[in-house]
């Protein structure tokens, strides 16, 4: 019997849910199947988000059907998802930051609250090992890097047993090989009768993951690949079906980095660090002796597990954070010493992991969140007054280089999509004669489309000669876009790589402790 033929676990029927000025969900249909990975795709945008938010009780729809085992049911609060039996793994943690990690485990679960704590770390133990990860069950949620928290609620996730399993991006933060583990535990799961929704904007993970694939664009249902659909199409042949029907068309383009003039090998060195230390609270230091040279035009890609100093190094580079001994040099000026201000000027510029936080304002226009960074500075500014007609100008331009969808310059950024956030930010960046760029996690949550577009504008700079520190958890985007790549683990660079086709294990393998730091 297929599971065609069955009733499905859950339905969505006719799901429509307007806001002023669009429609995210127009009558949009999803049919969950027990014993199936359904894979949701779709560009920024497309309505994924929404259809999340209905299917777990954190948007209510206007008009549309939800069906348990073919019986009409009303989901008005993720308790009521959660009484149906269907879970959770939200791109942005919902986790307490307040509380432990154990604390998270049981919070909100009533059969566990007859375990003892010892028990429950047993548990979280045994679900961090299949996922290949560490978790500390004492740590406090609140001060775990992104990556960390998403393992935990990963964990937390996999420690229910429910009919349905909604898994957003879960994957983002992991290696290779927990990846991997988490792909096994995914069929296991499905083996055992559960029905998973997995999203995604990873094409190769939702075609390896993927029984059945439904597309979402501009709010409605673009196509569904059956579970027979995708068994007799050919791998590259599935890839292009996909792709058109996210976007309506294919451009299979591959990015590379050429560099300027030539070969990068025949550029200076313009930038380096010579050994780099930052204490932290872990029982090594955040950054320990780090040493890099990067040469004019060089994309240099920095691969490992979240929490692992990528994000300290950045903030190092950018002058947030103040090394406690080592060296920052540009162009042989040393700028260790030099404020975030200083260094701005001198050409260092920081693209954040945090768009809607520490990146942007919500709260106000397109126009003034292109200008930043550069407040009271001329050309904006002059005798203490804002020249808005300039701004304006400005941001216009840089809207349509970027390709920024916006109706107008003047709407609030709060009203953009991510990727149209992203693209904002790494534009007001890009803007100001860089000679060195730290991309921390630049695609992060972004669609394939958008993905594409600001890999682009980072290849495209450094062929006119600027550094660009490219850090990422996507091996694939460090692999066709970078010249080299560097792996951290607990502070440290393990290893440098040329990048090219098949050093993905090797690459895994430094990101997991592969070479003993105290060699």
């Amino acid at each position: 019997m297929t599971a065609i033929e069955l009733t499905p676990v859950v339905e969505l029927a006719g799901i429509t849910k307007a806001y002023p000025g669009v429609v995210a969900n127009d009558s949009v249909n999803l049919s969950l199947y027990g014993g199936e990975v359904h894979v949701v795709l779709g560009e920024n945008g497309a309505g994924k988000s929404t259809l999340i938010g209905v299917l777990s009780g954190m948007i209510t729809p206007d008009s549309g059907e939800i069906l348990i085992d073919g019986d009409p049911v009303e989901i008005r609060s993720p308790k009521d998802a959660l009484d149906l039996g269907i879970g959770t793994v939200y791109q942005h943690s919902l986790l307490v930051p307040t509380l432990s990690v154990i604390d998270n485990m049981m919070l909100g679960t009533a059969k566990l609250f007859s375990l003892d704590r010892d028990q429950a770390r047993r548990r979280l133990d045994e679900l961090a090992s299949i996922l290949g990860v560490q978790i500390d069950p004492e740590a406090t949620v609140g001060n775990l890097a992104l990556g960390e928290r998403q393992q935990v609620e990963i964990v937390k996730a996999l420690w229910r047993g429910e009919r349905a399993l909604i898994l957003d991006e879960p994957t983002s933060m992991l290696t290779p090989q927990g990846v991997q583990a988490l792909s096994e535990v995914v069929r296991r799961l499905v083996g055992n009768g559960l029905s998973v929704v997995f999203i995604t904007h990873k094409l190769n993970e939702a075609l390896d993951l993927g029984d059945r694939i439904t597309v979402l664009r501009r709010g409605r249902n673009a196509g569904e690949l059956t579970p027979d659909k995708i068994a007799r199409t050919e791998r590259g042949d599935l890839k292009d079906l996909v792709v058109a029907l996210i976007f309506g068309a294919v451009d299979p383009a591959t990015l590379t980095n050429q560099g300027e003039g030539g070969s990068l090998g025949q550029q200076p060195v313009c930038f380096r660090l010579e050994e780099v230390l930052l204490h932290g609270d872990k029982p090594w230091p955040i950054l320990d002796s780090v040493s890099l040279e990067i040469r004019r035009g060089e994309i240099f890609g920095i691969a490992g597990i979240d929490g692992n100093g990528q994000k300290e190094l950045a903030e190092v580079i950018a002058g947030q954070r103040k090394p406690d001994s080592g060296e920052i040099f540009l162009d042989e000026e040393s700028v260790t010493d030099l404020s975030v201000a200083a260094r701005q000027k001198r050409g260092i510029r920081y693209v954040t992991d945090d768009r809607h936080g520490e990146g942007t304002v919500s709260e106000l226009s397109i126009s003034l969140n292109t200008v930043l960074k550069r407040v009271g500075q001329r050309p904006f500014w002059r005798r203490a007054r804002v020249r808005h007609s300039l701004i304006r100008e400005f941001a216009t331009t840089l809207v349509a280089e970027h390709d920024v969808r916006a109706p107008h310059t003047e709407v609030s950024i709060a009203n953009l999509s991510g990727g149209n956030v992203q693209k904002i930010v790494v534009g007001r960046e890009l803007a100001m004669e860089p000679r060195v760029v730290v991309y921390n996690k630049p695609t992060y949550g972004l669609d394939v489309k958008t993905i594409k577009a600001v890999l682009a504008r980072i290849v495209s700079q450094a062929n006119q000669g600027t550094v660009a520190f490219l850090i990422s958890t996507e091996l694939d985007e460090l692999i066709t876009t970078c010249d080299r790549i560097g792996v951290m683990y607990q502070g440290r660079i393990t290893g440098i790589l040329d990048s090219q086709l098949g050093i993905e294990t090797r690459l895994g393998e430094l990101m997991t402790g592969g070479v003993n730091r105290h060699d």
